[in-house]
Order: structure tokens, then C-alpha cells, then sequence
């Protein structure tokens, strides 16, 4: 394993360990684990062959204080970096394949995608929290002290983006405190990340940036910081994102501050970066797409108090 440490770490079991319903007392992950495609995935992820050969690097010198040259700044608040290799991503998605095609419960990975699955749930728990604990906790707090400078919890999924599933994915923030978003494969052309500004701050609606994602490569961000998937044009996206939690920074006044003050927006959104689920005023910039006409009367974002001046 050259220059990782290898250690494994228990978090409080997950939902699917208590899963027992229809699989003879077994979880998904007990009754998953005699067709595992490549036993390995689950005994660690910090095998040489599997990483950028970068990324040993770009963590030491995270655990020093400094900015290797690969972790780049894309934009304010956005970063990306080589993370796998194409071996790793090859033998990631036949594992994810061989799940799904096992017949086995699947859950939506989160509230808004409909194609993928939770990985913590088919036995990947350890080896994603040893990766939080040896490579993504070390980044994440070099580059966000207070958001990063602990990690107690994750939840790690996959998600699908093809033009006859999802073909893209609206504006919305995460419920993490910092995100890694890794781009697994396959071929594909669109379906990149834009991003706007942060929750609740009166530059939300401000375009930031758009990140096209290369195979292999995190793109990590704060939670807070506004995104959307762009539509994919053809092919299939996957990849696998991890929602890291801090439970000390949202325990902090400072949190609970940010979460109670609703900064009001000093100009008119950019369209690109609204939410036709959350925005009051989406219609005024754009058409609803086809059958999301019903968040019309749900949509609550911004609060009256928080409007730009000309905002009905």
C-alpha cells in the first residue's frame, strides 16, 4: 500500500444493517457479500493501483498546511483533484453493477436523484470512512478549517445522469458540511457541474462557475455552495460523491448564526442559477421544464424579508 496507513474505523450501523425483511434475517450487505466481484473493494480502497499517482502527495501536503499543485482552485470555494485511477473506476462501477443486477433492495441515494444507490449500504461503510479518515479529512481541513476540521459521519452514493433517466439534476445544495463529488465514468458528452453562490448569502443567485468533470478526478466544495448538474447531451455519467459530516461545526454558534441570518440579494438571480423547486420567481427568467410546473406553488426561496428590490 506504499505510503498509506490502513486503519478501520466503525460508525453507528447504518439503516441498511437493520434491514432483515425478505432476506432470511440478512441485511442486503450480509446477503450481498457471497456475489462481490472484487473482494478487495471492500477490505480497502488504498491500494496504489487504484489511485492517481498524484494523490498521496496532494495529501501530505494538505497535512503540512500547503497547496500541492494538482489540488487546483476552480473557482472560489471549488477545487478538484486526481483522485482514482482508470483501474479503480473500472472495478468501482462492475461492483455497483453486480449489486444492482443482484436483485437486491435498492434505495434512492438522496431526495432528488432516482438512479443509483447508497453505497455504505451493500457493505462499502469501513473502506469509505478510512478514505474520509486518511484522504479526504486531511484536504477538506486545509482547505476549510472550521466545515473540515472534523469528520464524524458520511454518506456515500452513487448517481446515474442519462437523457432517458435523470438528465441533469436542479439547483440545490447538500445536506454535508464538505462534499467530494468523483467522476467515475462512463462516456459522455454535457452534464457538468455549475455552480452559483452560497446559501443564503446575497450572492446565492450569482453564477460562479461551471466545472466540466474528468474520469477519475474529486471536484470538492462546501455543502452550502449552490449547484446544479447540468443535462447530459448523450451517453452516461456516474459518480460517486461523498457528503462528509462535522458534527463540532454544527454544534458551533457560528453554524447556528449562518443558519438563522438570510441575507437580502442585492440584484436580480441569474437564470442558471435558479431552482424551480425552491425559487418564488423562477417563471420570471425561464419556462418550467415539462411536468415540474407543480413546485409553482411550494416554491418558498427567497423569504419575503430577502427579496431584491424589484421582486414581487
Amino acid at each position: 500500500m506504499g505510503g498509506w496507513i490502513s486503519k478501520q474505523v466503525r460508525y453507528a450501523p447504518h439503516t441498511a444493517r437493520r434491514w432483515a425483511a425478505n432476506l432470511n434475517g440478512l441485511s442486503p450487505e450480509e446477503a450481498y457479500a457471497p456475489l462481490r466481484r472484487t473482494p478487495e473493494l471492500f477490505e480497502s480502497l488504498l491500494r496504489d493501483e487504484w489511485l492517481a499517482p498524484t494523490l498521496l502527495d496532494v495529501v501530505q501536503a494538505a497535512r503540512r498546511g500547503q497547496c500541492h499543485r494538482d489540488l487546483r482552485e476552480e473557482a472560489p470555494g471549488v477545487f478538484s483533484f486526481a483522485m482514482f485511477s482508470d483501474a479503480f473506476c473500472r472495478d468501482f462501477l462492475q461492483e455497483v453493477d453486480g449489486y444492482m443486477d443482484s436483485g437486491l433492495p435498492i434505495r434512492r441515494p438522496n431526495s432528488m436523484n432516482n438512479y443509483g444507490l447508497i453505497v455504505n449500504e451493500i457493505g462499502m461503510l469501513d473502506v469509505i470512512s478510512e478514505l474520509q479518515r486518511e484522504v479526504l479529512w486531511p484536504i477538506a481541513r486545509s482547505l476549510w478549517p472550521k466545515e473540515g476540521s472534523a469528520f464524524h459521519a458520511h454518506h456515500s452514493f452513487m448517481v446515474q445522469y442519462r437523457k432517458t433517466e435523470d438528465p441533469g439534476l436542479d439547483m440545490h445544495t447538500d445536506d454535508s458540511d464538505v462534499t467530494f463529488n468523483v467522476c467515475l465514468g462512463e462516456v459522455f458528452a454535457g452534464a457538468g457541474l455549475t455552480f452559483c453562490g452560497g446559501m443564503r448569502r446575497e450572492t446565492r443567485h450569482r453564477f460562479a462557475f461551471q466545472y466540466e468533470h474528468v474520469k477519475g478526478r474529486a471536484v470538492v466544495h462546501l455543502g452550502s455552495k449552490r449547484h446544479g448538474a447540468d443535462d447530459i447531451s448523450s451517453g452516461t455519467r456516474r459518480n460517486l460523491i461523498i457528503w462528509n459530516h462535522n458534527r463540532n461545526w454544527r454544534a458551533s454558534a457560528e453554524y447556528e448564526t449562518r443558519m438563522q441570518r438570510y441575507r437580502r440579494e442585492s440584484a436580480a438571480p441569474d437564470a442558471r442559477c435558479l431552482s424551480y423547486t425552491h425559487d418564488r420567481d423562477f417563471a420570471e427568467f425561464k419556462p418550467y421544464p415539462p411536468g415540474k410546473e407543480e413546485f409553482a406553488e411550494r416554491a418558498w426561496c427567497p423569504p419575503q424579508r430577502a427579496c431584491y428590490d424589484r421582486m414581487k
